[in-house]
């Protein structure tokens, strides 16, 4: 059977039974199915906001526990007779890993999409409609099948449909940086089933996003919650481009040899190229794109997910709905689109709480490139200028000088202090006046269109720009005669990097802008206001590219910052650690029967805690978080025996 739909017996029972041990209060579904204890953050408000029927926006962090906010309710709705959630899922490989996670503790749960045969679609069918499911899984597309519809109806009439859950709301926003046109349809489940509440969550949503998820899908009146957008296990770290693979085959010997991990590119091909130079390296990488047939991207996300020590090298058609809680780092080696997609995709790192990095190459080209696909896009011009505002704030958390997740999280309306775990909250860069170099290079830029006459073009790119400055007598400054004017040679004190810098700035701030097939510079309005003198130029001086120094993973699993450490699962004695290799290698046996990654039988953290206090019963097994009842049952003395006997 596959796991469409793979109920656990027992749990049917319990869920039917009125009788049952299992309690109605949400802190107990909390404990006795998923195995915690307390609710974090906002997550107690929301689960009894929806409980009472209520409709709610749910902006939550990457691992801040967005699934529990419509599960725990799922449960206790079906438990009392009020049928079946709907979860609106985008990805194939969520829904089998949330399903798969579900059917763990006990949840009778299925998903209905195009991997399943007819006659397996049919069978989850008749289930759903005999009220036998907790949660049904799919994506919009199908929900919006006459079929599908026609199915909600029948549970509707009967008064056993209990709740719509949207994952990735943001897809349903054109200003959000995943907009999917079939979401638009979902707005078609409040006009067709009133009364059944509403639940659209998503990780990132700026103000324009968020206005648009409420219209979209009618959700005007509904309760808004806003989680912190702090990550604080998240080391942001942002190095000057220079030979960017290198830098990324450095920062991943020097912190990360071993470790799952994301590596995301621009182009498919700088995917391919990227993957297979770092397997020429030594290291397990698996190139990931949309040119890839389905089922290569099935087997490579299947590998990533399952197997240990696997980099993911990607463009963003990799990443959404990634559940997997160890992915240690995850790497740019090209600028993303805006702040929402650079905080989307460096939030699949560290979802289990342990320290983890995001590190980014940006240079000169990325700003050149990023702006130019906004100009050339055929989107109409109040698109356009929202995005160029976007990128303009990502560009500023690029350059910045003070703290990173400062800058970011102000993004998002937050307010917090210096993190002390950000490359520039560790090693305050140094800066220099850089004024009188923008407007040498804006002079220079502005006599291009002043000298030549018809022989010279009125426009050049950075590359001739530099030759000028520098005092270069290249080919192509001798040819138009630039050698001649009054700019040449003026900038000979500087380097082509710190050239570079000054450009990268100036574009960056809008005061350039590259142009046409050869990227040639122009001035923008704002330049008159840097050539007088009323605008003050600071840049960074580039630094070593790993500011942590050579520690190694060993030293960096015991860094703290302000708000307390986090504690590795491997800060365990000898025996402790070899408790732990011996618990990890008995769960990898179970996944593989069950056809799961790892992580959704048990997490590393739950491992770890096990192999530390050794419990010695079922009892002191069901204290430690993670341990549900139905874990307990199903593999507690397993657990017990392996604790015993490690070896």
């Amino acid at each position: 059977m596959g796991l469409g739909y793979h109920p656990d017996p027992t749990m049917s029972a319990v869920l039917s039974d009125p009788e049952t041990t299992l309690a109605s209060e949400p802190l107990q579904v909390l404990a006795q199915v998923f195995g915690y204890t307390q609710f974090r953050g906002a997550q107690q408000e929301i689960v009894d906001h929806v409980v009472a029927g209520g409709d709610a926006l749910v902006l939550m962090p990457t691992g801040g526990g967005k699934s529990l906010c419509y599960q725990v309710p799922a449960v206790l709705r079906h438990r009392a007779g009020q049928g079946v959630t709907v979860v609106v899922s985008p990805l194939i490989a969520l829904m089998h890993d949330q399903v798969g996670a579900l059917h763990e503790v006990g949840v009778a749960a299925a998903f209905l999409n195009s991997t399943l045969e007819g006659d397996e679609a049919r069978r989850i069918e008749r289930e759903l409609l005999a009220g036998r499911l907790t949660l049904l899984y799919a994506a919009p597309e199908r929900i919006l099948t006459p079929r599908f519809l026609a199915m909600l109806e029948s549970l509707h009439e009967r008064k056993r449909l209990s709740l719509f859950a949207i994952d990735e709301a943001h897809c349903v926003s054109q200003w959000g940086h995943d907009f999917r046109e079939e979401y638009l349809g979902l707005s078609a489940l409040h006009e067709r089933f009133p009364g059944v509440p509403r639940l659209a969550l998503t990780a990132t949503a700026d103000d324009h996003t968020r206005a648009d998820i409420k219209e979209r899908l009618q959700l005007e009146a509904a309760r808004l919650f806003v989680a912190s957008f702090d990550r604080p296990n998240i080391r942001y770290t942002i190095v000057e481009k220079d030979e960017p693979k290198k830098q990324l085959l450095r920062f991943l010997r020097d912190e990360h040899d071993g470790d799952a991990g994301i590596v995301y590119c621009q182009s498919r091909k700088r995917v391919e190229e990227t993957a297979a130079w770092l397997n020429a390296e030594g290291l397990s990488a698996l190139p990931y794109h949309a040119g890839l047939d389905t089922d290569m991207r099935r087997r490579h996300q299947d590998r990533f997910l399952r197997d240990e020590g696997v980099v993911m090298v990607a463009t963003i058609a990799f990443g959404m709905g990634i559940d997997k809680p160890d992915v240690r780092f995850v790497a740019h080696l090209d600028l993303p689109k805006n702040i929402e997609s650079y905080y989307q995709e460096t939030g699949r790192a560290g979802r289990d709480g342990l320290p983890a990095d995001a590190w980014m190459t940006y240079g000169l080209a990325d700003v050149v490139n990023q702006r130019r696909m906004i100009d050339e896009s055929e989107a109409g011009e109040d698109f356009k200028r929202l995005q160029r505002s976007k990128l303009d704030a990502l560009l500023a958390l690029a350059e910045a000088h003070d703290c990173r997740r400062v800058r970011l999280l102000a993004y998002f309306g937050q307010a917090s202090e210096p993190c002390g775990n950000c490359d520039n909250c560790l090693r305050a860069p140094a800066t220099w006046d850089a004024t009188d170099a923008a407007r040498k290079a804006l002079s220079c830029i502005y006599r291009f269109r002043q000298y030549g006459g018809a022989r010279a073009p009125r426009a050049f790119g950075a590359g001739h720009l530099l030759d000028v400055l520098r005092g270069k007598r290249s080919e192509k400054v001798a040819q138009y005669g630039h050698d001649e004017l009054s700019t040449f040679g003026i900038g000979a004190d500087l380097s082509e990097a710190q050239w570079r810098l000054v450009l990268r700035q100036l574009i960056a701030l809008g005061h350039l802008r590259a142009e046409g097939e050869y990227n040639t510079l122009v001035l923008a309005d704002s330049a008159r206001e840097v050539l007088r003198g009323e605008v003050a130029l600071h840049l960074r001086v580039p630094a070593d590219p790993r500011p942590h120094g050579k520690q190694g993973k060993a030293a960096r699993t015991t860094r703290t910052r302000s708000g307390g450490a986090a504690r590795p699962p491997l800060a365990l004695d000898e025996t402790g650690t070899e408790r732990f290799a011996a618990l990890k290698a008995w769960r990898a046996e179970v996944a593989r029967e069950h056809n799961l990654p790892a992580y959704v039988v048990f997490h590393d953290a739950t491992l770890a805690e096990m192999a530390r206090s050794v419990p010695a019963t079922l009892d002191e097994l069901a204290g430690i978080s993670g341990v549900g009842t139905t874990k307990l049952e199903r593999y507690g003395a397993e657990i017990l025996r392996v604790l015993a006997s490690p070896a």
